[in-house]
Formats: C-alpha cells, structure tokens, sequence
C-alpha cells in the first residue's frame, strides 16, 4: 500500500474527497467550452490525456512496478474499465444532448444502481431506508426524463442514465474482484476509449484533425477532470469511512451546473430543478442514515 496514505488524516481525507469533487464537477463547463467535436472525438482526446497520466500515477505509486499492477487487477479491472467507456461516452453524450444541470442530477443515480445491481449480481444486502431512499430516487429521475419528452431531451436524459449505469458496473467490478485501487481499472478504461472511440471516428469518417482548442480543453478533462480527480479521491477515500464518501461527492453534481451558469449564463429549468432535488434528497437520507447505522462519523481533531 502507497505509504503516503498514513500520513493524511481524516480532515485531509475529506478535503481531498471534496477536492476530487471538484474537479469531477468541470465536466460540464469544459464539454460546453468545445465548439465541434463530437462525443467521440472528445473521448478520443481525452482518453489521450488521461491514460498516460494515470500510468505515471500507478508508476509512483507501485514504486516503479506499475504492470505487476495492473495485470493483478485482472478480468474485474477489464469489466470495469469496459463499463468506464460506457459511462464516459454516455456523459459526455448527455451533456451535450441536454442540460449540465439535468445530466448531472442523473449522474447522481448512480448510487442507487450500485446498490441494486449489487443486491441482484452479488447477493449484497440492501439496507430498508436505502430501499425507500431508492423509491425517492426513482420519482426523481421519472420527474426529469419526462421533462426531457416535453422538452425533446430525452435522448440525453437515457444517456446520462446509461452514463450512471456505466459507473455502477466499474464499482460492482471493482467490488467482485475485491480490488482497493480504482487507478488501474480507470487506466484501462482510457486504453478502451481510445481503441474505442478511435475506431469509431475511422469507420464513421469523423476527423482525428479536430481544432487545437477542442483538444486542448478535452485532454485537460482527460488530467484533471478525470485523472487529477480520482487521483485524489482514492488517497482521500482511504481515510474517510465509505458511509460518508457518497455524502461528500456530492459537491460533484452540486458545482456542476453552478460553474455553466457562473461561466456561460446556463440555467436550470423548475421541473429539472424539482426532480433534482428529490433525488439529491434521497442521496442526502441514505448517505445520513447510513452514517449513523454504521456510527463511521469521526470527530474533528
């Protein structure tokens, strides 16, 4: 284990998680800062960007050995870094199909998903508020995906859901290979949008030759946003009890829409806001109650 993780206390735990957050957050001012690409030329650039800097990352932190690694991760790594791909493809997708601030709040779904898909893949118990909390959640997101059939963005809102339903694999994956570090599966998953999303633009004609500004801005997703992002999330979830990382990441889909209306003047329509709030609500109750079930809540030194 990376020996630098005894030395980060609790407060800076926390700091590092809500720093993860933020950076997670830029997602949807930089997409709507590109001007032409298409999601997988994005992805293309960004993945560009991101798998170098993960394996530097995995290379300091194995102490020079970064395949061994990497290839101890194995299948569950593969899976997940396959369920990466959807999800990065489908956000970024969504984002630009809808909404920051309704793709977000779908983002936020994931959790639910997680929870779900590991009660039915692998018989993990479900505790009876997070069930109720799920029923929350689903009004939530019924609320929004039918404000999407009004306002013809529904093929954004089933991305931002497909997108959630990505990051639910990567941790189911995660979970079934009993893995501790997300940083090789998530270096994987870069690997696979490249040949991906490279791929993709070959057999659809789309231009690899994209303007120096759109690449720019998706390669600095692909460091900070995603890279710089779980970088510091995983230090800090070392630290923070599991019961309250959900709690914390939620300055991830709080910032978000914040930073396009700050930056670009994008507004959040009432019914997004409305169903957003009912599925933040539910995030906040579960996260809350699991707290307190599991009394993981550490005093501030």
């Amino acid at each position: 284990m990376d020996k630098t993780v005894y030395s980060i206390t609790y407060k800076s735990g926390v700091f590092l998680v809500l720093l993860a957050g933020t950076f997670w957050s830029s997602m949807g001012l930089g997409v709507r800062l590109i001007e032409q690409a298409n999601v997988w030329q994005i992805l293309f650039y960004r993945s560009l960007a991101l798998a170098p800097f993960l394996f530097f990352i995995i290379t300091i932190r194995s102490n020079g050995a970064p395949f061994v690694i990497i290839k101890k991760a194995g299948i569950a790594s593969i899976l997940g870094g396959l369920g990466l791909v959807l999800a990065f493809s489908g956000g970024i997708f969504a984002i630009q199909a809808t909404s920051v601030a309704n793709a977000m709040f779908l983002f936020a779904a994931a959790p639910f998903l997680t929870a779900f898909l590991g009660w039915f893949l692998l018989a993990e118990a479900i505790r009876r508020e997070t069930w109720v909390y799920m029923g929350f959640a689903v009004l939530g997101v019924l609320v929004m995906v039918w404000n999407g059939i009004l306002i013809g963005h529904l093929e954004g809102n089933l991305s931002a859901l497909i997108s959630a339903l990505g990051f639910s694999i990567f941790t189911i994956a995660l979970r079934w290979g009993k893995l501790e570090d997300m940083l090789p599966t998530v270096f994987l998953a870069g690997i696979f949008s490249i040949c991906i999303s490279g791929l993709l633009c070959f057999f659809l004609n789309f231009p690899f030759v994209i303007s120096v500004t759109d690449a720019g801005i998706a390669m600095c997703l692909g460091v900070f946003q995603v890279g710089l992002g779980l970088t510091v999330y995983t230090l800090g979830s070392k630290v923070v009890p599991a019961a309250e990382l959900a709690l914390l990441s939620m300055t991830e889909v709080v910032l978000g829409p914040i930073w396009v209306w700050l930056f670009l003047g994008e507004k959040a329509d009432f019914m997004t806001l409305l169903g957003g709030s009912i599925l933040l609500a539910a995030i906040l109750g579960n996260a809350i109650s699991g707290i307190i079930k599991s009394n993981s809540i550490v005093p501030l030194q």
